[in-house]
């Protein structure tokens, strides 16, 4: 098992190379150097080429308990990839893993939790109301993109400054996590907040001395908003507006949901959200489905009903 840790850190970087995220990368490396602590403790010691099956349905075992589906599926899908890398380094001739199917995970197991109108309003308040005239357009102009554009957390912190297009009014989005960059229009509010942001955004950059910097969204001290400080800085806000909130991606599907309910077609907010494809959109139908209350406002109960009222009145 001395091996382990080199072979592991070239993995990471292979990985890293593909240009993920660097908390993608750093979950990765923490399931995989978790999974070679327990390994290098068992005894009598083993190597690496003596892995089999029986020890690795033991591992997941181990670290199974208490833990969501979700969390299972990711680390053998961790595992996976890693075994994968050893058969292409010589070390396993085969990877079993490829035959261990994680549980079930069922798009429909959880449903989105979505913000509603009066929490997203009080936390638009309390955005404008932060210290600062700079810091209450930054973070209004957050809260717009994430409703108003249904953007990953992710999608959000790497936007550039040239992936806004004033004329068009659209907003360019990487393909990082789909594969494939998606332009989405922006509505008349969020467009109004840039406005007013982006000249406010110089003058920070220059008081700073970082005009340089090509980052949409910049902190005070000039530098990009990370992931962190975009999550960090909405819980304060929705802290300070006494709002519930359990994760910036409830903006996101709010906005799924607000689309639907207003009657956008399925198809259209996929193209939106940049789902890869439909079933995962489909999850909204769920909370959201103007369609299906439509029907049931044809159901023949509701004549009973008016007839009922009818008589009683006459």
């Amino acid at each position: 098992m001395r091996r382990w840790d080199r072979l592991l850190d070239a993995y990471v970087e292979e990985y890293r190379a593909r240009g993920l995220s660097t908390q993608s990368v750093a979950y990765t490396q923490a399931r995989l150097d978790r999974w070679g602590r327990w390994l290098k403790g068992r005894r009598p010691r083993i190597s690496i080429e003596h892995i089999d099956a029986e020890m690795i349905t033991r591992y997941v075992a181990s670290c199974s308990s208490f833990r969501a589906k979700a969390t299972v599926y990711a680390t053998l899908s961790t595992m996976r990839g890693f075994g994968d890398y050893l058969v292409r380094q010589g070390l396993w001739k085969i990877n079993p893993l490829r035959w261990m199917k994680g549980p079930k995970v069922t798009p429909y197991s959880r449903l989105p939790k979505r913000i509603d109108h009066a929490h997203m309003e009080a936390m638009w308040r309390e955005a404008a109301n932060c210290h600062g005239k700079y810091s209450s357009h930054l973070w209004v102009t957050v809260l717009a993109l994430l409703y108003g554009t249904g953007l990953r957390r992710g999608e959000l912190e790497r936007l550039n400054l040239t992936a806004f297009d004033h004329t068009e009014g659209t907003l360019r989005i990487d393909g990082r996590k789909t594969g494939h960059e998606r332009c989405v229009p922006l509505p008349e509010m969020v467009l109004r907040c840039l406005d007013a942001y982006l000249p406010l955004r110089h003058n920070q950059l220059e008081e700073m001395g970082c005009c340089g910097e090509y980052a949409l969204l910049v902190s005070r001290t000039g530098k990009r908003l990370s992931g962190n400080a975009i999550s960090n800085g909405v819980h304060a806000i929705a802290r300070r507006a006494q709002v519930p909130i359990h994760s910036v991606n409830q903006f996101r599907h709010s906005c799924a949901s607000d689309l639907l309910e207003a009657g956008v077609h399925l198809a259209e907010v996929q193209r939106i959200l940049g789902h890869c494809g439909i079933a995962t959109t489909v999850r909204y139908v769920h909370i959201a489905d103007p369609q299906r209350r439509s029907a049931m406002m044809l159901h023949p109960l509701n004549d009973w009903l008016a007839q009922e009222h009818q008589r009683v009145s006459a």
